[in-house]
């Protein structure tokens, strides 16, 4: 793996403090992963859309009347959702589009696409590791909504039985339960980040959520243990779990 050199990482140190600071810190998606599931999803293993529990092997207890069109096997097990689809940002990346030099296979073939951009770009890196944009998700939804974004989808049905996700036209429409989340979720990543901009229509959309469904404990408690684990802040997220210190 090529590492970022200390003028890159401070580069984006610098980039980030000016726009809003995202994760400067742990720069391997599987760390990030590891640390959510060891440290801290321990007291809360529950999936995102469907609320299926999960063991501490990954292994999912799928709710009752839930159902899956496909995936079956990837339906027993988690997998480590991008609320903010990694191809969304990662686009934003030559490495991802076009490749680089060092993408290069044993074969001598070039490569392109996500392995490129997490082989050569310390900022991709970052911003693919960042725990704040990953959630459980049980595999086989997580392969259904692929980077679909999400809006709402009043003339689709459910697809999952009794997870209320819905995905249709590529699009997703995510159940209730987890639209407050979803929303601070972008509204992070786009403060954060200078590369992923959200639509204006996305935007209006996620505010909305953001406002409708306020964050439960839960969701207080986690921003503060990635807080601490990942040392920059959430800060729609702390807003919302603090409204009364975000007007003063």
């Amino acid at each position: 793996m090529v590492y970022p050199t200390r003028w890159l990482l401070l580069l984006l140190l610098v980039a980030n403090a000016a726009f809003g600071q995202g994760n400067t810190q742990i720069d391997s998606f599987q760390s990030a992963k590891r640390l959510l599931h060891e440290q801290v999803h321990v007291q809360h293993r529950s999936t995102l859309y469907c609320n299926a529990s999960y063991n501490d092997r990954k292994q999912v207890t799928a709710p009752s009347g839930f159902i899956t069109p496909g995936h079956e096997k990837r339906a027993g097990r988690i997998e480590w959702e991008h609320v903010v689809p990694a191809e969304n940002f990662g686009r934003t990346f030559s490495e991802w589009r076009d490749g680089h030099p060092s993408c290069v296979n044993s074969s001598g073939k070039s490569y392109k696409g996500r392995r490129c951009a997490d082989r050569t770009s310390a900022e991709y890196r970052l911003m693919q590791a960042d725990m704040y944009n990953l959630y459980p998700a049980i595999g086989a939804v997580n392969a259904y909504r692929s980077n679909y974004n999400f809006t709402l989808l009043p003339g689709s049905e459910v697809d999952f039985g009794s997870c209320a996700m819905k995905i249709d036209q590529r699009k997703a429409e995510p159940p209730e339960s987890a639209r407050g989340t979803i929303a601070r979720t972008y509204l992070y990543m786009a403060e954060s980040y200078p590369r992923f901009r959200l639509s204006p229509a996305s935007r209006k959309l996620m505010e909305a959520w953001n406002r409708q469904y306020p964050p439960q404990a839960w969701e207080c408690q986690r921003g503060e243990s990635i807080r601490g684990l990942q040392g920059n802040e959430n800060r729609v997220l702390s807003s919302a779990c603090n409204p009364q210190v975000a007007q003063h």
